[in-house]
Protein backbone atom coordinates (compact mmCIF):
# COMPACT_ATOMS: atom_id res chain seq x y z
CA UNK A 1 0.00 0.00 0.00
CA UNK A 2 2.97 2.44 1.00
CA UNK A 3 4.31 1.72 -2.45
CA UNK A 4 1.18 3.01 -4.12
CA UNK A 5 0.54 6.21 -2.35
CA UNK A 6 4.36 7.23 -3.44
CA UNK A 7 3.74 6.88 -6.95
CA UNK A 8 0.40 8.40 -6.67
CA UNK A 9 1.71 11.53 -4.65
CA UNK A 10 5.26 11.60 -6.42
CA UNK A 11 2.62 11.82 -9.81
CA UNK A 12 0.47 14.30 -7.67
CA UNK A 13 3.28 16.64 -7.09
CA UNK A 14 5.78 16.17 -9.76
CA UNK A 15 3.71 19.45 -12.12
CA UNK A 16 4.00 21.41 -9.55
CA UNK A 17 7.77 21.22 -8.91
CA UNK A 18 9.52 23.84 -11.20
CA UNK A 19 9.48 27.65 -12.58
CA UNK A 20 6.10 28.94 -12.07
CA UNK A 21 5.17 26.28 -9.01
CA UNK A 22 7.31 25.52 -5.76
CA UNK A 23 11.30 25.51 -5.54
CA UNK A 24 10.40 22.13 -3.64
CA UNK A 25 8.52 20.10 -1.15
CA UNK A 26 8.42 17.22 1.21
CA UNK A 27 5.09 15.39 1.08
CA UNK A 28 4.59 12.60 3.46
CA UNK A 29 1.70 10.09 4.11
CA UNK A 30 0.79 7.88 6.89
CA UNK A 31 -1.60 4.75 7.65
CA UNK A 32 -0.72 2.58 10.66
CA UNK A 33 2.44 1.55 10.51
CA UNK A 34 2.89 2.27 6.32
CA UNK A 35 4.32 5.55 5.58
CA UNK A 36 5.26 7.36 2.10
CA UNK A 37 7.58 10.00 1.79
CA UNK A 38 8.39 11.69 -1.40
CA UNK A 39 10.66 14.55 -1.80
CA UNK A 40 11.25 16.53 -4.68
CA UNK A 41 12.93 20.03 -6.02
CA UNK A 42 15.25 22.12 -3.81
CA UNK A 43 14.68 24.23 -0.57
CA UNK A 44 15.66 27.45 -3.14
CA UNK A 45 14.93 28.76 -6.27
CA UNK A 46 18.66 28.17 -7.43
CA UNK A 47 20.04 24.22 -7.72
CA UNK A 48 22.37 23.30 -4.49
CA UNK A 49 20.46 22.33 -1.65
CA UNK A 50 17.83 19.61 -2.23
CA UNK A 51 14.99 18.98 -0.30
CA UNK A 52 15.48 16.21 2.41
CA UNK A 53 13.51 14.63 4.64
CA UNK A 54 14.94 16.30 7.45
CA UNK A 55 14.66 19.57 5.86
CA UNK A 56 13.58 22.54 7.69
CA UNK A 57 10.57 24.61 7.07
CA UNK A 58 8.43 27.98 8.48
CA UNK A 59 5.16 26.30 9.68
CA UNK A 60 3.51 29.72 10.13
CA UNK A 61 0.21 28.58 10.93
CA UNK A 62 0.29 24.93 11.34
CA UNK A 63 1.83 26.06 14.67
CA UNK A 64 -1.70 26.86 15.75
CA UNK A 65 -3.04 23.32 15.99
CA UNK A 66 0.39 22.64 18.43
CA UNK A 67 -0.48 25.68 20.85
CA UNK A 68 -3.76 24.31 21.18
CA UNK A 69 -2.49 20.83 22.33
CA UNK A 70 0.11 22.45 24.35
CA UNK A 71 -3.18 24.91 26.12
CA UNK A 72 -4.72 21.53 26.91
CA UNK A 73 -1.73 19.88 28.36
CA UNK A 74 -2.11 22.97 31.34
CA UNK A 75 -5.90 22.06 31.48
CA UNK A 76 -4.96 18.75 31.82
CA UNK A 77 -2.24 19.95 34.54
CA UNK A 78 -4.78 21.72 36.52
CA UNK A 79 -2.96 25.30 36.03
CA UNK A 80 -5.51 26.61 33.99
CA UNK A 81 -9.09 25.56 32.36
CA UNK A 82 -11.21 26.50 29.97
CA UNK A 83 -14.18 28.48 31.09
CA UNK A 84 -11.77 30.33 33.51
CA UNK A 85 -11.55 34.27 32.75
CA UNK A 86 -8.29 34.85 31.08
CA UNK A 87 -8.22 37.77 33.61
CA UNK A 88 -6.02 36.01 36.66
CA UNK A 89 -2.84 35.46 34.45
CA UNK A 90 -3.70 38.23 31.73
CA UNK A 91 -4.79 40.87 34.13
CA UNK A 92 -4.06 43.51 30.77
CA UNK A 93 -7.07 41.57 28.97
CA UNK A 94 -9.73 42.50 32.10
CA UNK A 95 -12.98 44.96 31.52
CA UNK A 96 -12.56 44.65 27.95
CA UNK A 97 -14.20 48.08 25.49
CA UNK A 98 -15.59 46.90 22.55
CA UNK A 99 -16.32 49.45 19.00
CA UNK A 100 -19.74 50.04 18.48
CA UNK A 101 -18.43 49.25 14.34
CA UNK A 102 -15.24 47.13 13.77
CA UNK A 103 -14.25 50.11 11.14
CA UNK A 104 -15.27 52.83 13.56
CA UNK A 105 -13.09 55.46 15.96
CA UNK A 106 -11.06 53.88 18.25
CA UNK A 107 -12.45 56.00 21.15
CA UNK A 108 -16.51 54.72 19.94
CA UNK A 109 -17.06 51.90 22.33
CA UNK A 110 -19.72 49.96 24.31
CA UNK A 111 -18.26 47.71 27.95
CA UNK A 112 -17.64 44.11 27.00
CA UNK A 113 -20.34 42.01 28.09
CA UNK A 114 -18.36 39.49 29.85
CA UNK A 115 -15.01 38.35 30.61
CA UNK A 116 -12.37 36.54 27.71
CA UNK A 117 -12.35 32.81 28.19
CA UNK A 118 -9.38 30.50 27.64
CA UNK A 119 -12.00 28.50 25.41
CA UNK A 120 -12.46 31.89 23.32
CA UNK A 121 -9.14 31.80 22.66
CA UNK A 122 -8.72 28.44 20.96
CA UNK A 123 -11.51 29.07 19.02
CA UNK A 124 -10.82 32.22 17.94
CA UNK A 125 -14.31 33.69 19.47
CA UNK A 126 -12.54 36.21 21.90
CA UNK A 127 -13.46 39.49 19.78
CA UNK A 128 -9.90 40.44 18.23
CA UNK A 129 -8.84 39.08 14.90
CA UNK A 130 -8.58 38.95 11.28
CA UNK A 131 -11.68 39.46 9.11
CA UNK A 132 -11.83 39.42 5.59
CA UNK A 133 -13.90 43.29 5.25
CA UNK A 134 -10.73 44.73 7.21
CA UNK A 135 -8.28 43.54 3.84
CA UNK A 136 -11.04 44.61 1.28
CA UNK A 137 -12.30 48.24 3.25
CA UNK A 138 -11.29 51.38 0.55
CA UNK A 139 -9.52 52.58 3.45
CA UNK A 140 -7.58 51.03 6.42
CA UNK A 141 -9.23 50.60 9.52
CA UNK A 142 -8.01 52.47 12.61
CA UNK A 143 -7.75 49.47 14.61
CA UNK A 144 -5.62 48.13 11.71
CA UNK A 145 -3.16 51.19 11.46
CA UNK A 146 -2.87 51.28 15.39
CA UNK A 147 -2.40 47.11 15.86
CA UNK A 148 0.37 48.14 12.86
CA UNK A 149 1.66 51.07 14.97
CA UNK A 150 1.68 49.29 17.88
CA UNK A 151 4.28 46.63 16.57
CA UNK A 152 1.33 43.60 16.98
CA UNK A 153 1.89 41.92 13.68
CA UNK A 154 -1.15 39.87 14.34
CA UNK A 155 -3.15 41.04 11.32
CA UNK A 156 -1.11 39.93 8.67
CA UNK A 157 2.07 37.48 7.72
CA UNK A 158 3.89 36.80 10.70
CA UNK A 159 7.34 39.01 11.03
CA UNK A 160 9.64 37.35 13.97
CA UNK A 161 11.60 40.90 13.57
CA UNK A 162 8.56 43.31 14.82
CA UNK A 163 6.42 41.76 17.73
CA UNK A 164 8.35 43.24 21.18
CA UNK A 165 8.43 41.12 24.25
CA UNK A 166 5.69 39.24 25.53
CA UNK A 167 4.99 41.65 28.49
CA UNK A 168 4.84 45.00 26.72
CA UNK A 169 3.25 42.80 23.60
CA UNK A 170 0.41 41.63 25.53
CA UNK A 171 -0.05 45.38 27.41
CA UNK A 172 -0.13 46.56 23.89
CA UNK A 173 -2.96 44.77 22.81
CA UNK A 174 -4.75 45.50 26.12
CA UNK A 175 -5.26 49.41 25.10
CA UNK A 176 -6.77 48.77 22.31
CA UNK A 177 -10.85 47.68 21.82
CA UNK A 178 -12.07 44.69 21.07
CA UNK A 179 -14.04 44.45 17.46
CA UNK A 180 -16.30 42.14 18.77
CA UNK A 181 -18.00 41.23 22.34
CA UNK A 182 -16.02 38.11 23.78
CA UNK A 183 -18.05 34.68 22.11
CA UNK A 184 -19.76 37.06 19.74
CA UNK A 185 -17.74 35.61 16.26
CA UNK A 186 -14.82 33.53 14.55
CA UNK A 187 -11.71 35.88 14.02
CA UNK A 188 -8.69 35.04 12.53
CA UNK A 189 -5.45 34.32 14.27
CA UNK A 190 -5.02 36.49 17.46
CA UNK A 191 -6.15 33.81 19.59
CA UNK A 192 -3.26 31.89 19.40
CA UNK A 193 -1.12 34.37 19.84
CA UNK A 194 -2.75 35.20 23.05
CA UNK A 195 -2.53 31.98 24.09
CA UNK A 196 1.37 32.08 23.90
CA UNK A 197 1.60 34.51 26.82
CA UNK A 198 -1.22 32.63 28.79
CA UNK A 199 0.57 29.47 28.71
CA UNK A 200 4.18 30.86 29.90
CA UNK A 201 2.58 32.72 32.39
CA UNK A 202 0.48 30.24 34.10
CA UNK A 203 3.58 27.64 33.58
CA UNK A 204 6.10 30.35 34.90
CA UNK A 205 8.61 29.27 31.69
CA UNK A 206 9.32 30.89 28.75
CA UNK A 207 6.96 29.30 25.90
CA UNK A 208 9.79 27.27 24.28
CA UNK A 209 10.60 25.96 27.27
CA UNK A 210 6.49 24.74 28.05
CA UNK A 211 6.18 23.56 24.75
CA UNK A 212 9.44 21.59 24.87
CA UNK A 213 8.55 19.85 28.09
CA UNK A 214 4.98 19.05 27.86
CA UNK A 215 5.03 18.51 23.72
CA UNK A 216 8.36 18.19 22.10
CA UNK A 217 10.51 16.52 24.00
CA UNK A 218 7.57 13.59 25.04
CA UNK A 219 6.82 13.13 21.50
CA UNK A 220 11.13 13.40 20.01
CA UNK A 221 10.33 16.47 18.47
CA UNK A 222 13.56 17.63 18.56
CA UNK A 223 13.51 20.18 15.17
CA UNK A 224 10.70 22.32 16.03
CA UNK A 225 10.94 25.55 17.64
CA UNK A 226 10.71 29.27 17.23
CA UNK A 227 14.29 29.30 15.55
CA UNK A 228 16.86 27.25 14.36
CA UNK A 229 20.35 27.65 13.66
CA UNK A 230 20.57 25.11 11.31
CA UNK A 231 20.26 27.09 8.78
CA UNK A 232 21.41 25.21 6.18
CA UNK A 233 18.50 23.04 6.19
CA UNK A 234 16.07 25.73 6.16
CA UNK A 235 14.14 26.49 3.34
CA UNK A 236 14.43 29.93 1.51
CA UNK A 237 10.51 31.42 1.93
CA UNK A 238 9.28 33.07 -0.99
CA UNK A 239 6.19 35.10 -2.19
CA UNK A 240 4.76 34.84 -5.40
CA UNK A 241 4.50 38.27 -8.10
CA UNK A 242 4.30 39.28 -11.63
CA UNK A 243 8.01 38.21 -11.85
CA UNK A 244 8.17 35.32 -10.51
CA UNK A 245 9.22 34.07 -6.93
CA UNK A 246 10.65 36.79 -4.42
CA UNK A 247 12.59 35.91 -1.55
CA UNK A 248 10.58 37.20 1.60
CA UNK A 249 13.10 35.65 4.16
CA UNK A 250 16.50 33.54 3.45
CA UNK A 251 18.11 31.11 6.01
CA UNK A 252 19.70 33.66 7.86
CA UNK A 253 16.36 35.98 8.03
CA UNK A 254 13.98 36.01 10.93
CA UNK A 255 13.79 32.40 12.06
CA UNK A 256 17.57 32.10 12.17
CA UNK A 257 17.66 34.09 15.96
CA UNK A 258 15.49 34.22 19.05
CA UNK A 259 12.69 35.93 18.32
CA UNK A 260 11.74 38.96 21.61
CA UNK A 261 8.10 38.03 21.11
CA UNK A 262 7.87 34.08 20.55
CA UNK A 263 4.61 33.91 18.39
CA UNK A 264 2.39 30.98 19.71
CA UNK A 265 0.19 31.69 16.46
CA UNK A 266 2.65 31.23 13.44
CA UNK A 267 5.91 31.25 14.80
CA UNK A 268 7.26 27.71 14.60
CA UNK A 269 9.68 26.12 12.21
CA UNK A 270 9.41 22.27 11.40
CA UNK A 271 10.41 18.94 10.18
CA UNK A 272 8.05 16.45 8.32
CA UNK A 273 8.77 13.54 11.15
CA UNK A 274 8.19 16.35 13.80
CA UNK A 275 4.83 16.58 12.54
CA UNK A 276 4.10 13.52 12.04
CA UNK A 277 4.12 12.92 15.53
CA UNK A 278 2.64 15.55 16.51
CA UNK A 279 -0.26 13.76 14.58
CA UNK A 280 0.51 10.18 15.89
CA UNK A 281 -0.03 11.53 19.01
CA UNK A 282 -3.60 12.65 18.25
CA UNK A 283 -4.44 9.98 16.00
CA UNK A 284 -4.04 7.34 18.98
CA UNK A 285 -5.71 9.49 21.40
CA UNK A 286 -2.78 11.47 23.22
CA UNK A 287 -0.54 8.92 23.85
CA UNK A 288 3.63 9.81 23.09
CA UNK A 289 5.46 6.97 21.29
CA UNK A 290 6.37 5.29 24.97
CA UNK A 291 2.67 5.53 25.64
CA UNK A 292 3.31 8.22 28.36
CA UNK A 293 -0.14 10.12 27.94
CA UNK A 294 0.46 13.53 26.48
CA UNK A 295 -3.19 14.25 26.50
CA UNK A 296 -6.13 12.85 27.82
CA UNK A 297 -8.25 10.96 24.89
CA UNK A 298 -10.94 13.29 26.24
CA UNK A 299 -9.10 16.39 25.61
CA UNK A 300 -8.26 15.10 22.01
CA UNK A 301 -11.60 14.81 21.47
CA UNK A 302 -12.49 18.34 22.48
CA UNK A 303 -9.40 19.34 20.33
CA UNK A 304 -10.67 17.86 17.36
CA UNK A 305 -14.37 18.59 17.41
CA UNK A 306 -16.73 21.34 16.25
CA UNK A 307 -16.56 23.73 18.95
CA UNK A 308 -18.71 26.67 17.45
CA UNK A 309 -22.18 28.07 17.28
CA UNK A 310 -23.92 28.12 14.02
CA UNK A 311 -24.22 31.76 14.65
CA UNK A 312 -20.37 32.32 15.50
CA UNK A 313 -19.99 30.88 12.06
CA UNK A 314 -22.85 33.23 10.64
CA UNK A 315 -20.58 36.02 11.24
CA UNK A 316 -16.84 34.68 11.01
CA UNK A 317 -14.54 33.13 8.28
CA UNK A 318 -12.02 34.45 5.58
CA UNK A 319 -14.37 34.95 2.71
CA UNK A 320 -17.73 33.32 1.45
CA UNK A 321 -18.34 29.61 1.42
CA UNK A 322 -14.83 29.51 4.63
CA UNK A 323 -17.15 27.18 6.59
CA UNK A 324 -18.90 24.99 3.69
CA UNK A 325 -17.34 21.40 4.68
CA UNK A 326 -16.16 22.49 8.04
CA UNK A 327 -15.92 24.31 11.25
CA UNK A 328 -13.57 25.11 13.84
CA UNK A 329 -12.46 22.92 16.92
CA UNK A 330 -9.43 24.36 19.22
CA UNK A 331 -6.97 26.61 16.61
CA UNK A 332 -6.86 24.27 13.78
CA UNK A 333 -10.69 23.86 11.04
CA UNK A 334 -12.41 20.56 11.62
CA UNK A 335 -14.17 18.76 8.24
CA UNK A 336 -17.60 17.41 8.15
CA UNK A 337 -15.52 14.07 7.09
CA UNK A 338 -14.13 14.19 10.49
CA UNK A 339 -10.94 15.39 9.22
CA UNK A 340 -9.28 18.20 11.23
CA UNK A 341 -6.21 19.86 10.63
CA UNK A 342 -4.84 23.38 9.41
CA UNK A 343 -2.44 24.74 6.86
CA UNK A 344 0.54 27.64 6.95
CA UNK A 345 0.10 30.36 4.89
CA UNK A 346 4.24 30.41 4.10
CA UNK A 347 2.98 27.07 1.98
CA UNK A 348 2.18 24.06 4.42
CA UNK A 349 -0.57 21.60 5.08
CA UNK A 350 -0.91 19.18 7.68
CA UNK A 351 -3.89 17.08 7.76
CA UNK A 352 -5.45 13.83 9.70
CA UNK A 353 -8.36 11.19 9.03
CA UNK A 354 -8.46 9.67 11.91
CA UNK A 355 -10.99 7.54 10.72
CA UNK A 356 -9.10 6.51 8.01
CA UNK A 357 -5.96 6.68 10.13
CA UNK A 358 -4.53 8.71 7.36
CA UNK A 359 -1.92 11.45 8.00
CA UNK A 360 -0.92 13.98 4.70
CA UNK A 361 2.19 16.64 5.46
CA UNK A 362 2.89 18.99 2.80
CA UNK A 363 5.84 20.83 3.19
CA UNK A 364 6.92 23.92 0.65
CA UNK A 365 8.32 27.47 0.95
CA UNK A 366 5.61 29.00 -1.66
CA UNK A 367 3.48 31.87 0.44
CA UNK A 368 0.20 31.27 0.01
CA UNK A 369 -1.81 33.92 -2.26
CA UNK A 370 -5.12 33.18 -0.81
CA UNK A 371 -7.35 31.50 2.19
CA UNK A 372 -7.87 28.03 -0.20
CA UNK A 373 -5.55 25.52 0.36
CA UNK A 374 -3.65 25.61 -2.87
CA UNK A 375 -4.00 23.30 -5.62
CA UNK A 376 -1.04 21.07 -5.69
CA UNK A 377 -1.79 20.38 -1.23
CA UNK A 378 -5.22 19.20 -2.40
CA UNK A 379 -3.98 17.24 -5.45
CA UNK A 380 -1.82 15.44 -2.84
CA UNK A 381 -4.62 14.56 -0.39
CA UNK A 382 -6.85 13.39 -3.10
CA UNK A 383 -4.13 11.43 -4.42
CA UNK A 384 -3.48 9.96 -0.62
CA UNK A 385 -7.22 9.17 -0.60
CA UNK A 386 -7.03 7.81 -3.43
CA UNK A 387 -4.90 5.20 -3.09
CA UNK A 388 -6.10 3.65 0.10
Amino acid sequence: MSSIITDRIHAAAVPHVGPGGVPGLIALALRGEDESLVALGNLDVEPGRPARRDSLFRITSTTKPITAAETLALVGEGLISLEEPVDRLLPELAGRRVLRRPDGPLEDTVPAVRAITTRDLLTFTFGFGMVLEMFTAPEPWPVVAAEQQLGLATLGPPDPSVPPDPDTWISRLGSMPLLAQPGERWMYNTGAAVLGVLLSRAARAPLGEVLRTRLFDPLGMRDTGFWTDQTGRLATAYRPSQDGLLSCDPPAGGWSRPPAFPDAAAGLVSTVDDLAAFARMLVVGGRGPSGVPVLSPELVRAMTSDQLTPAQKDRGGLGHGFFDGRSWGFCQAVYDSGAYGWDGGFGTSWLVDPARELVVIVLTQRMFESPATPQLHRDIQAAAYAAI
